[in-house]
């Protein structure tokens, strides 16, 4: 899983505003075919202009026409939503106030559709607003009903009581309408986001499924191949994307699968899917209890397992031999020190000091892989920094000159980079795997009779990467041993404790580092430590590897 992060954010999206929007002007061109309908079939009255029927006819066919253009307008208006619904509303208001002073005898049908437009208005405005609207409906009423009764053209009582019961429907129909509505937010942003979190759960569940080491099929009872890892992919020889059928990819997969369906019987043994693959062990399971169409395969990679039990091995002869180390320290001291007192013994012979000597040679021999093994044991984790390979190089070979005695050999840096060249490592860690390096060079990078000469070369190699180069010029390795020098306890001179190499490469992992041995054109050798350079100072970026995914 980026690493990017897979939690989306849920926020409220416009299809419910939208739906109500819409609603609300389909709602409007309906309620002016309405008024429309009543104002073309009135019949002459008697009174004022306001009553008359060319006014209403006017009125009608203003408000549909409003309400067309509104409804065209639609998609528009939905990014400003808030002040179009406003301004729709206060439309609507007057247009019902002057379809009710003239056409008076369906003033009850018009009073309840104008309950619609400010109860679905309510829906997307905010609570005061909403009111605000519903008191201006009820002031038109009522309005309405007084100056009507005051020109005696209401008996008033009655009109007066009526009006006000359709302003108190108003303020409790928008009222309610405005709770609903947000409520209806509330949930459809709560949906928004356990989709958010459905289609997140998704992704990891199918990251960690594409990455998982154990590979992973689908089959169905057809032996049609629903989804592969990438593990599984490549286990079963990396075949091209429309291979789908379990019979043709791998027939012997195809086959135990077969017999676990029918018979219920499950061959554990290691097989080989594909040519220069590992051998797996597959395991079948049936997707779900009462489903017996499909099937998930897992397939476990034995060459990861006889990994996992080497490493548990190796940590538990670790400490085992650490254990031993240390009990060993105490008695070597004790017989080395008495090596030391009997060689000052002016009585012995010349084959009793050799043989003193030979015993102070293996004890210090035994003392170096004794020290080597409790280095490993307790080595601590790595302690990165950002570091001028160049100074650095510099200041450990003077350090090390200091400190030891090369008498007529050569140790220079030699940097082969115009920039700085920037790394990141542990400095102690660093020390003590170029310190091995030197020593090992030093010591058997020499051709005979001639003095050795040592070179610390730092420069960037392809992409900005660090690299820091010890070579000498001597008789270099032969290929069969280069093969080896990085084991443990592997060494060809006499008084080696082969961890030098071994302890400097588990080191360099540790530090995000590879070390390797190249040899040299011409004579000698050369041991590489490709160093992990800073983030930003990456040229080209990361070359990204191909991946199959879940299909």
């Amino acid at each position: 899983m980026s690493s990017p992060s897979f939690v989306a954010k849920a926020t409220t999206g416009p299809g419910t505003i939208r739906y109500e929007l819409t609603f609300l002007n389909v709602f409007r061109v309906i309620q002016a075919v309405v008024y429309t309908g009543l104002a073309f079939g009135m019949t002459p009255v008697d009174g004022l202009d306001l009553g008359s029927r060319d006014f209403a006819r006017d009125v009608a066919i203003s408000y549909m026409l409003f309400a067309l253009f509104m409804l065209l307008l639609n998609r528009v208006s939905m990014p400003h939503a808030k002040t179009a619904v406003s301004a729709m509303l206060v439309v609507d208001v007057v247009a019902a106030v002057l379809a009710i002073v003239t056409m008076h005898d369906a003033r009850i049908g018009i009073a309840m559709m104008l309950a619609v437009n400010l109860s679905v208005g309510a829906l997307m405005l905010p609570l005061r607003l909403s009111l605000f609207f519903a008191a201006l409906a009820t002031l038109g009423m009522l309005g309405h009903t007084f100056f009507a009764s005051m020109l005696g053209r209401m008996p008033g009582s009655n009109d007066m009581l009526e009006a006000a019961l359709f302003g108190l429907a108003y303020f409790a129909s928008t009222s309610l309408c405005h709770t609903l509505g947000r409520q209806l937010r509330a949930t459809e942003a709560l949906a928004e986001q356990r989709s958010s979190d459905l289609v997140n759960l998704s992704q990891v569940n199918e990251l960690i499924i594409r990455r998982m080491k154990t590979g992973v099929l689908l089959v169905d009872d057809a032996n049609h191949i629903h989804q592969i890892n990438e593990s599984a992919w490549m286990l079963l020889g990396s075949p091209s994307a429309d291979q789908r059928d379990l019979g043709q990819l791998a027939p012997e997969l195809s086959r135990r699968l077969y017999h676990w369906t029918s018979q219920g019987k499950l061959d554990e043994s290691a097989t080989q899917l594909a040519d220069g693959m590992p051998e797996v062990v597959p395991r079948f399971t049936r997707l779900a209890p009462n489903d017996d169409s499909h099937v998930l395969i897992f397939l476990d990679d034995t060459s990861l397992l006889s990994r996992r039990a080497e490493e548990l091995t190796l940590t538990s002869l670790g400490r085992l031999s650490a254990s031993i180390a240390h009990e060993i320290r105490n008695p070597l001291a004790a017989i080395r020190y008495s090596a030391q007192l009997l060689a000052e013994s002016t009585s012995m012979d010349s084959t009793d000091q050799r043989m003193v000597e030979i015993i102070n040679n293996h004890c210090i021999r035994l003392n170096e892989i004794i020290e080597n093994i409790l280095q490993l044991s307790r080595r601590e984790r790595s302690r990165p920094e950002t570091l001028d390979l160049g100074r650095w190089a510099q200041a450990f070979v003077e350090e090390y000159c200091q400190g030891n005695d090369i008498g007529t050999d050569s140790l220079r840096v030699v940097s082969n980079s115009p920039l700085p060249v920037a790394a990141v490592a542990d400095p102690q860690q660093l020390q003590q795997v170029v310190w091995n390096l030197v020593q090992n060079a030093l010591r058997y990078g020499r051709l005979p009779g001639e003095p050795a000469r040592v070179l610390v070369v730092t420069r960037q190699g392809e992409h900005g990467v660090p690299i820091l180069e010890v070579i000498d010029r001597g008789p270099g390795i032969a290929p069969k041993v280069a093969a080896q020098i990085f084991q443990p306890f592997y060494t060809t001179h006499e008084y080696g404790t082969g961890l030098g190499l071994y302890l400097a490469r588990q080191m360099s992992e540790a530090n995000q580092a590879a070390l390797q041995y190249v040899r040299v054109a011409g004579g000698g050798s050369c041991f590489r430590l490709v160093l992990t350079p800073p983030a930003h100072r990456l040229v080209g970026g990361d070359i990204p590897t191909p991946s199959l995914g879940m299909t």
